[in-house]
């Protein structure tokens, strides 16, 4: 590999403090928890036709759905500036 493509991709690689890691570590841990969630409690995902229900049902019977859905526009949109902003103090 010449020096010229080496050099680009060593400056990547950027040491995270341990804030930054914590941060961006949340949204993925929310997410896992919700997949978890939805494991255990197959019964609160209703994504066939809900047998008599009405729509309240659908909107409040997909918690585990929103609580991934929570954590991944939580580290889309809060932890990955907020990681950048930290590792440039």
């Amino acid at each position: 590999m010449s020096a010229e493509l080496a050099h680009p991709l060593h400056e990547r690689t950027i040491e995270r403090s341990l804030r930054a890691r914590v941060v961006l570590a949340l949204g993925p841990a929310t997410m896992f928890g919700g997949f978890v969630w939805a494991l255990v409690q197959p019964y609160r995902i209703t994504l066939l036709h809900p047998f008599g229900q009405g729509f309240w049902w659908l909107v409040g019977g997909e918690s585990p759905l929103y609580v991934v859905l929570a954590g991944l526009v939580f580290w889309r949109v809060v932890a990955v500036p907020l990681a950048k902003d930290l590792d440039s103090l």
